[in-house]
């Protein structure tokens, strides 16, 4: 069965294993707003459990908006959250009522036990560098965007890194969209660095997540087909929304946009924001949020897992319908 809130849209979310538990977090937005666009000004970050990520237990709210003034006192919205030296730490996007929701940037907060979280004091931890990437300039693009952050951790030296909804300082407006790249040592100080992955050739890439299977790495990014470029539509580039797929032998990289890279896509954005989680078995698949139907209505409810596999190294996604979904298949 889906993950449906009776009283609340829910679209992005982000997830960590505790155990036996997959602790889910997502956005949420109440219905009775009445038109599914006024949701993102409207976020709050909602909490769920599941064993077998289909039957899911809904409990208390995980993050809410700050009190009037503070940075993230108007919504928010995507983050991440990884474990270390005995906490939680969830980065997260938020945006304030004095720069009316346009300006977004990442706050850490902390938990002993996944359920009660505390914000950081000198939120926010991460913000746009100029120097490297696009800040709010309305005559370029509608937002400045720093938001979505998914952080990993280096292995090998005991890094973090995280991947940003970013946007570079070049090239034509709706071509900008970058994955932002941060690194810390304790995931409260952080470095920003120059962007990973560029050119796009996309206005954004939107909730990032970086995946290590099979001795390679997939870098999963979102993109609505509102959000087109003039250089896509030129190429005759098929008109599409929904998850793609990058891959690299390394976790940074080199992630080549030549390659397609479309691993669940339609042309009437049934599902989005799309990640690949390991069931408790180490199986591979791949939940989404539910977008569109086919009448242009939106839903807002989480699927249930899709099997992925994978072919000459590139996964593979099956879309079923009963499953969550609508009937297609995607592949890398």
């Amino acid at each position: 069965m889906t993950l449906r809130l009776r009283d609340n849209w829910l679209w992005d979310f982000w997830h960590v294993w505790h155990g036996e538990d997959c602790h889910l977090f997502y956005l949420q937005a109440p219905r009775s707003l009445g038109s599914p666009e006024l949701r993102h000004h409207s976020a709050t970050i909602g909490h769920a459990i599941s064993r077998d990520l289909k039957n899911w237990t809904v409990i208390d709210d995980a993050l809410h908006p700050g009190a009037d003034g503070e940075w993230d006192d108007l919504a928010t919205w995507t983050g991440s959250v990884i474990g270390h030296q005995g906490r939680w730490f969830m980065l997260y996007s938020g945006v304030n009522r004095s720069e009316g929701g346009l300006v977004q940037r990442i706050g850490l907060a902390t938990s002993a036990d996944l359920y009660m979280w505390k914000k950081h004091p000198a939120n926010p931890i991460l913000e746009a560098d100029s120097r490297w990437y696009e800040v709010l300039d309305l005559g370029t693009w509608y937002e400045q965007a720093w938001r979505d952050p998914w952080v990993f951790q280096d292995e090998s030296d005991g890094s973090f890194h995280a991947l940003i909804t970013a946007r570079g300082r070049s090239g034509a407006p709706d071509t900008r969209g970058v994955i932002g790249h941060a690194r810390s040592m304790n995931l409260r100080d952080w470095d920003i660095l120059l962007p990973l992955a560029t050119p796009s050739g996309f206005g954004h890439l939107e909730v990032p997540q970086l995946v290590h299977a099979s001795e390679r790495f997939f870098l999963l990014f979102s993109y609505a087909s509102k959000d087109r470029t003039r250089s896509r539509v030129a190429r005759s580039v098929k008109r599409v929304t929904g998850t793609y797929c990058l891959v690299s032998d390394h976790a940074l990289g080199p992630f080549n946009f030549s390659d397609g890279g479309m691993l669940a896509v339609d042309t009437i954005g049934s599902h989005y924001g799309g990640k690949l989680i390991e069931d408790r078995n180490g199986r591979l698949q791949f939940l989404a949020f539910s977008m569109f139907g086919r009448d242009g209505r939106f839903i807002g409810e989480l699927t249930d897992p899709f099997p992925v596999t994978l072919e000459n190294g590139l996964p593979r996604v099956e879309i079923v319908s009963g499953n969550g979904g609508r009937p297609s298949a995607h592949s890398g």
